[in-house]
């Protein structure tokens, strides 16, 4: 007779053995409609799953995150089941579950086609409508194996081989298919209502090029169409805004493939937002009482083996290079140069606080399956800054660099945060004593600032706790950009020391502080946060003259050269070309203002002035345009050219 306590503490008694489904019906028809899974005692299992003895049990719906991840993990099996249908001779290998829906690998004789996946979707939908029973199966590992090669699914076999002798193997079958899988998975099929297949890749098995290619399908699944289709529309706009088409149509950057992948090329206006943006991090630091640093791009590989990057990183290091007397290796992070800046004369306590900033340009080997754009390459600037300070320094330094932080981020139009704090792992360098004083030195500034902050307890690196800062763009998605992170290990490795009041040598605490990430990487998350559509203050032209026939030629390069003198960054169009295709072309280039002259405004001495979003403002002389311009600037504003 289980005693059965559910999450509210309520407690159901039943007469004998019941399954999650009983449970579920025995608290309301509703529920046992809706149930997916159960956790029994903390685990997630089937409906079907028989409890016999007492337990605590939730049940499981789509409104729950477990939920949602067997809809989508069902699903990838359910795609599988239709290839299979559909391609016979297809071998299955693997479908998880990944961020926004799944994927499935199949082995097959040639690539699918885009009609291949409409076919398969299709059959996905028609195998949902059965509402076929799901139902889980035990086999021993090596009546698996030989199940599946008797099969002809040759992967599954090297999968299920690999698991160690005596385990046992759970399988999971829908009609006639069967597949290898952990669960748990939906009652049946019919509860997969909304799913979309939406694109197909080459993949390795395995993850590794040695290894044979292999046809990967990716889907999304959602517990409602509605669901659905709110994400297919954020997904349609991630791709209109993908920053690395935006970057081709308007000329910002390119990866040149003569040069190697993932190293970037600033073309000229990119170029321009580039200086915009380092301008300004370079006077918000000067006004938060930072001092520069240059470093070399390069470094003796003895200085590698003291900080532990040639231990601990050296598979993200390009290999040493030799010249007649030493090895120099690429530096992956600028820490040790500044480390021997300190190092290169004695402190005291009273120097410090020390706060040293650096766009340090850093090299990191990356394999070419993982380059992306701007998002992942392996030539990249950090907004690199150390504060070295004493222990009760930590607090004040914190909430300083949280102030920048937030007032850098909302000056690049971001306002909405995730922030997380980060503590001791099990393996950890320095004592328990300075880990809680350093930890609740953090927690501490959090909630001075009012920040809501989750904490991943054992989350730190080895080497102090840190905060993460995730900005979230304009179609709700979340980047990691901002960090501060606590070090005791690298001044204990270098033997950093400042002289205490009491004449002793101490070590000093090192924070490690990035408020961007990457120029290149935040530059491609400004691209799609904006769409390519930049506030005055950051694009890179932000004016530009058109004339309507060739007699405002010399009219439009006095304007040119006036706004320029004014600090405005201005481009000409003096070709001969019709008016509606000039406007047309640069509103297309997310130009912010565009000048028409024509010969009123040429006689009046005046500019016909049209925003980008196309709304007319009639006509300005120059001192007109350049207060509301200038003003606009000041504000980092963008309303002018939205409403």
């Amino acid at each position: 007779m289980p005693l059965i306590t559910l999450p509210d503490g309520s407690e159901r008694r039943f007469d004998g053995p019941v399954t999650v489904h009983d449970v579920a019906a025995d608290i309301g028809p509703g529920l046992a409609k809706a149930a997916l899974a159960g956790r029994v005692d903390g685990r997630l299992v089937d409906t079907s799953h028989r409890i016999e003895d007492d337990a605590e049990v939730a049940i499981v719906t789509d409104r729950d995150p477990e939920g949602l991840e067997i809809i989508r993990h069902s699903t990838a099996h359910l795609l599988a089941q239709a290839v299979k249908d559909l391609f016979p001779s297809a071998q299955v290998t693997i479908g998880p579950v990944i961020d926004g829906g799944f994927y499935y690998d199949f082995a097959f004789e040639r690539p699918f086609h885009p009609e291949d996946l409409e076919k398969i979707e299709a059959r996905m939908k028609e195998l949902a409508k059965k509402d076929l029973p799901v139902s889980r199966s035990v086999m021993d590992r090596d009546e698996a194996v030989d199940f599946f090669r008797d099969q002809g699914e040759e992967y599954k076999a090297q999968i299920i081989a690999d698991i160690p002798a005596g385990e046992t193997i759970s399988l999971y079958s829908q009609g006639d298919f069967i597949d290898l899988c952990r669960g748990p998975h939906v009652p049946s099929t019919g509860k997969l209502k909304a799913f979309k297949l939406t694109k197909v890749a080459g993949a390795y098995w395995r993850g590794d090029s040695n290894n044979e290619m292999l046809q990967r399908i990716y889907g999304t699944a959602w517990p409602s169409k509605q669901q659905l289709e709110e994400y297919l529309h954020r997904l349609a706009e991630a791709e209109r805004r993908d920053h690395r088409r935006i970057g081709t149509e308007l000329n910002l950057f390119s990866i040149q493939d003569d040069a190697g992948g993932g190293l970037v090329f600033w073309h000229p206006r990119g170029a321009r937002i580039r200086r915009v943006i380092e301008d300004f991090w370079f006077d918000m630091h000067e006004r938060a009482g930072y001092q520069f640093l240059y470093t070399p791009h390069i470094a003796n590989l003895d200085l590698w083996k003291t900080s532990g990057h040639a231990d601990f990183y050296s598979e993200s290091m390009y290999e040493p290079m030799e010249d007649d007397t030493q090895a120099f290796q690429l530096k992956p992070m600028n820490c040790p140069f500044h480390v021997l800046v300190y190092k290169d004369r004695l402190h005291s306590y009273r120097d410090l606080p020390l706060r040293w900033a650096e766009m340090g340009t850093v090299y990191r080997r990356e394999m070419s399956g993982a380059l992306h754009g701007l998002m992942r390459v392996r030539g990249f600037t950090q907004d690199d800054a150390h504060i070295f300070c004493r222990e009760d320094q930590i607090e004040a330094e914190i909430l300083r660099i949280l102030d920048l932080t937030l007032e850098v981020l909302q000056a690049f139009g971001f306002d909405e945060y995730e922030v997380n704090l980060s503590t001791r792992p099990d393996k950890a360098v320095g004592s328990e004593e300075i880990w809680d004083h350093a930890t609740a030195a953090l927690r501490a500034a959090l909630e001075k600032k009012g920040l809501a902050f989750s904490v991943d307890e054992g989350g730190g690196a080895f080497y102090g706790p840190k905060i993460d800062i995730k900005i979230r763009d304009a179609i709700g998605r979340e980047w990691q950009c901002s960090t501060v992170q606590l070090d005791f290990n690298l001044p204990e490795r270098f033997g950093m020391e400042y002289v205490a009041e009491d004449n002793s040598r101490r070590r000093p605490i090192m924070i490690h502080r990035a408020l961007l990430g990457s120029v290149e990487r935040f530059f491609g998350v400004l691209i799609e946060h904006y769409a390519g559509a930049f506030p005055l203050w950051l694009a890179p032209v932000q004016v530009q003259v058109l004339t309507i026939t060739d007699r405002q030629d010399e009219y439009a390069r006095e304007v040119a050269d006036s706004l320029r003198k004014r600090g405005l960054r201005v481009e000409t169009d003096l070709r001969n070309e019709k008016i509606g295709f000039k406007i047309r072309e640069h509103t297309l280039q997310r130009v912010p203002y565009l000048l028409v002259l024509g010969d009123r405004e040429m006689e009046t001495k005046t500019v016909a002035v049209r925003t980008r979003a196309g709304k007319d403002l009639g006509s300005m002389d120059l001192d007109q345009l350049t207060q509301r311009l200038s003003g606009e600037i000041a504000s980092r504003g963008r309303s002018h050219l939205e409403d």
